[in-house]
């Protein structure tokens, strides 16, 4: 599988050399950005080993909130800030279909969680409810997990959990909004074959989404489950 990947980058990058989605310029390192644009991405160093909260250098983790209340996934790990260029980067793919920013965001991800996270059984990325995907014709969070998985070569689970119902945009809610909003969203399908998952988000705020799905992807009896995101607000 790896040996084909390789042959399809190289046929693709021949045919259509990459280019900076940020600037313009000629692609690095197989990316669609140049060498400066990402270097100067935010990306994240301390932060909360249980929720993910970007914290300062040298601060105690996990952090006070978690050890008063842990989430209920067992860690959470964001590659970026929410900030640009990054949230650039996302709005791209998530409203202005720009595709190709899924298969930046995804190798970017796949290149951070490579070097910093124990790689699981299985990603399991957030579903939409279908009204949502037939809105947007297509999820965000997968199209990202696509490249992600394929990069690390670890398997995707997407029919074991659904969006049951539809839920106002967590955007536009306060923080004990969202929670109430997410519950008893989602709705096991089949139970999945694996000890370790990690749920995939483009990006995590107050984790009320990821934590909803872990609750509800706990009642299989699965052992761990990470929070793999984009990016952390």
């Amino acid at each position: 599988m790896k040996t084909v990947n390789g042959w399809l980058n190289i046929i693709q990058n021949w045919v259509y050399p990459p280019t900076c989605l940020l600037c313009g310029a000629p692609g690095e390192r197989g990316l669609d950005l140049c060498g400066a644009c990402e270097r100067h991405l935010p990306r994240i160093g301390t932060a909360c080993l249980h929720c993910g909260e970007p914290l300062p250098d040298g601060a105690p983790s996990p952090c006070g909130r978690c050890l008063q209340q842990p989430p209920p996934f067992d860690s959470c790990r964001a590659a970026f800030h929410y900030e640009e260029p990054i949230r650039h980067l996302i709005h791209g793919l998530k409203f202005d279909h720009r595709h190709a920013c899924a298969r930046t965001l995804g190798e970017l991800t796949a290149r951070h969680f490579r070097e910093y996270a124990e790689p699981p059984d299985v990603i399991v990325p957030v579903p939409l409810h279908p009204s949502r995907y037939r809105e947007r014709g297509f999820n965000q969070s997968l199209e990202i997990a696509r490249h992600l998985s394929r990069n690390l070569n670890l398997p995707l689970e997407l029919h074991a959990c659904t969006r049951s119902r539809t839920t106002r945009p967590q955007a536009q809610l306060s923080a004990k909004e969202r929670a109430k909003n997410i519950r008893g969203a989602f709705r096991l399908e089949r139970e999945i074959e694996a000890r370790h998952i990690a749920i995939l988000d483009d990006v995590v705020t107050t984790g009320a989404t990821v934590s909803e799905l872990a609750r509800t992807l706990r009642k299989t009896g699965i052992a761990r489950i990470d929070v793999w995101a984009v990016a952390r607000a």
